[in-house]
């Protein structure tokens, strides 16, 4: 069984997005792309001015987005009639096919804010799929717990902790990791799946090879291999997330990411013509 040890590290870029929400981005500037990973940004602040204009409604095609919150509340509303309220540990897994509309908006005037989300590209044979809204309660989340870890699953499966997600193209894995200090998370991953490790806090060591030390807010890409092993240097929390890679080539514009530029010129049109929502 190959070790898997660290690639690259990367620091976010500080960036804006939605109506001028401040967050981190790490996929999705450099680099632009780690199949099938196509954007993560982790947003948060105790400032409200830099999350309270939200996400007013704005179009995607081709793509599936998942939102996880950690702290604070926002409301989703889309053009498959999903709505609800997001708090602290919820997860929305939208896949968005040949086209949805939404909005996430601050469900709060102050308070700490603090969440991530991630794009994940979809196959061509998906992308004008009919879209999907999935709502995850924090309460159903799967959760493995021992006397030094807890690991939350929202996608994969962990010893017998499994996540709600099932059924999926890129066969995702998607853990939340809490590791007491001087401890080890260990994980067994298919070897042809690209993997990443976002550390949210703490100091760990990743792999048996020599690394430079990984701050907080740090993206971790991974080699490929089998073996999985995390040692905490401090209490730690970090994301562990892996798919399998689609291996197409992929047009980007915007919120829309098809294979051809035609395609994305398609998206545009649509969307300005009145015709997006299928």
């Amino acid at each position: 069984m190959k070790n898997i040890e660290v690639n690259n590290i990367i620091d976010p870029i500080p960036a804006s997005d939605g109506a001028g929400v401040k967050l981190k981005r790490s996929i999705g500037v450099e680099p632009n792309y780690f199949d099938p990973f196509l954007m993560l940004d982790e947003f948060g602040s105790e400032n409200s001015e830099d999350y309270i204009a939200g996400f007013p409604p704005h179009p995607h095609r081709g793509i599936e987005t998942v939102t996880y919150m950690l702290a604070g509340d926002f409301e989703h509303e889309d053009s498959t009639g999903g709505k609800g309220k997001m708090t602290a540990g919820d997860v929305q897994w939208m896949k968005t096919g040949s086209g949805i509309i939404h909005s996430e908006m601050p469900a709060m005037k102050e308070g700490k804010l603090h969440g991530f989300q991630l794009w994940i590209n979809m196959p061509a044979k998906l992308k004008m799929s009919k879209p999907e809204y999935i709502y995850i309660d924090a309460d159903k989340m799967s959760v493995h717990k021992d006397d030094d870890k807890q690991v939350k699953v929202i996608a994969g499966k962990f010893e017998k902790a499994e996540g709600p997600v099932k059924g999926h193209n890129v066969e995702p894995v998607y853990f939340d990791v809490e590791l007491d200090k001087k401890k080890d998370f260990k994980f067994s991953l298919p070897s042809t799946h690209n993997t990443f490790i976002y550390l949210i806090k703490g100091e760990i060591k990743i792999g048996e090879k020599k690394h430079e030390k990984v701050k907080d807010s740090t993206l971790i890409l991974l080699s490929k291999g089998e073996d999985l092993k995390v040692r905490s240097q401090t209490d730690a929390k970090f994301l562990v997330i892996s798919g399998k890679p689609i291996n197409e080539e992929i047009a980007r514009g915007g919120p829309f990411v098809m294979n051809t530029k035609a395609e994305i010129l398609q998206a545009v049109q649509d969307y300005h013509s009145g015709t997006f929502v299928k």
